[in-house]
C-alpha cells in the first residue's frame, strides 16, 4: 500500500477525533512536534519503527516522548494504535496530512518564500498581503535567503509557485532573444 494514502487515512481520522474534541490544533502541534522529533533523530525512529526492539520497550520510548510534550490523550491512543500497527514511520507524512487538513479548514495556507536579499518587517508584511490577496486565504509565511536567485523573490503557496527571481527574468529574456 502506499504510505501517502495511509498517511492520509490516518490523517483524516485524526482529523475528526480533533474536531469531535474540539482541540483539533493542539493535537496539530503535538503529532507535529513527535513527528519533528522522528525526523530528526535517527535513533529515534529506527528505534520505534524497528520490530527487532521489543514492542514493550519501543512502547516505554514512547510514552516518554509523549509525557515529554504533554500529549493529550488522543494523541497517547493514536501513537499506540500506530506502533500496534508497526506505522510508526509513517508519523512525518500523517503529520504533514493533518496539517494540510487543519490549514484548510482554518482558511490557511502555508508559504515558502526565497528571496535573494533578507527582507526587513514592512516588505514581509506587504508580500504576506499580496500572497493573502492571490490565495484568498491566511498565509503563513517562513522565510529564507537564497543568494542564488540574484535578485527578487519565489514565493510557493500551497501547490503554486510565484517567481518573481532576477534569474527566472534574465532566463525568459536569454529565451526570447534565442527564438
Amino acid at each position: 500500500m502506499i504510505t501517502g494514502s495511509v498517511a492520509r487515512r490516518y490523517a483524516k481520522a485524526l482529523f475528526l477525533i480533533g474536531s469531535d474534541d474540539g482541540n483539533l490544533e493542539r493535537i496539530g502541534r503535538e503529532v507535529r512536534t513527535l513527528a519533528s522529533a522522528i525526523k530528526r533523530s535517527h535513533e529515534l525512529a529506527v528505534t520505534l519503527s524497528n520490530p527487532v526492539f521489543p514492542r514493550s520497550d519501543r512502547e516505554k520510548v514512547l510514552r516518554a516522548l509523549l509525557d515529554r510534550i504533554g500529549a493529550t490523550q488522543a494523541v497517547v491512543n493514536f501513537t499506540r494504535l500506530l506502533l500496534d500497527r508497526e506505522r510508526v514511520g509513517v508519523l512525518p507524512d500523517i503529520s504533514r496530512s493533518l496539517d494540510s487538513m487543519i490549514d484548510e479548514r482554518a482558511g490557511r495556507v502555508a508559504a515558502q518564500v526565497r528571496s535573494a536579499a533578507p527582507l526587513d518587517e514592512q516588505q514581509q508584511k506587504q508580500l504576506v498581503k499580496t500572497l493573502e490577496a492571490l490565495s484568498g486565504k491566511k498565509v503563513d509565511m517562513a522565510v529564507e535567503q537564497d543568494p542564488s536567485l540574484l535578485g527578487g523573490v519565489v514565493a510557493k503557496v500551497g501547490d503554486v509557485v510565484y517567481d518573481g527571481s532576477l534569474r527566472t527574468q534574465l532566463e525568459r529574456i536569454r529565451q526570447d532573444l534565442i527564438v
